[in-house]
């Protein structure tokens, strides 16, 4: 994957960081990585278990990722295979082609939007829903 060019060098640092919980969060990572594309940036906790994890889209942003905790007073309770997110892709027949190659169940094959966006949509072996395409939002009025 290739650097956006509508995304500057000195872009701010993302400040919303959608999170997985994850019943084997480190398959979950490897996944994410070798499906979709994403790096990984920190990985912390022993074992299995992993109590924080962030995953760095190529083109800006990122994910948080965590095991699932059994405990009732658990501040964060998010079940595993809840979550959705879109990500912005420059090449979504070439990542797709990556997912299905490394084994993802595609949900929604590559197709084109009506507003314009070329997208597919995947689901992730805890059940997450992923969604890439060249979208990426009206711009922000000044």
């Amino acid at each position: 994957m290739t650097t956006s060019q509508n995304t500057p060098a000195d872009a701010p640092l993302p400040h919303v960081w959608p999170t997985l919980r994850a019943r084997d969060a480190r398959a979950l990572i490897r996944f994410l990585v070798d499906a979709f594309g994403f790096e990984e940036t920190v990985v912390y906790g022993n074992g299995d278990h992993v109590d924080h994890a962030e995953l760095s889209w190529p083109l800006g942003g990122g994910i948080m990722i965590g095991s699932v905790r059994d405990n009732p007073e658990d501040p964060w309770p998010i079940q595993p295979g809840t979550t959705g997110c879109y990500v912005v892709t420059d090449d979504p027949d070439q990542l797709h082609a990556r997912a299905v190659g490394a084994g993802a169940e595609i949900t929604h094959p590559v197709y084109d939007t009506e507003h314009g966006s070329r997208d597919f949509a995947a689901r992730d072996p805890e059940g997450n829903r992923w969604s890439f395409g060249t979208y990426r939002g009206e711009p922000r009025p000044r």
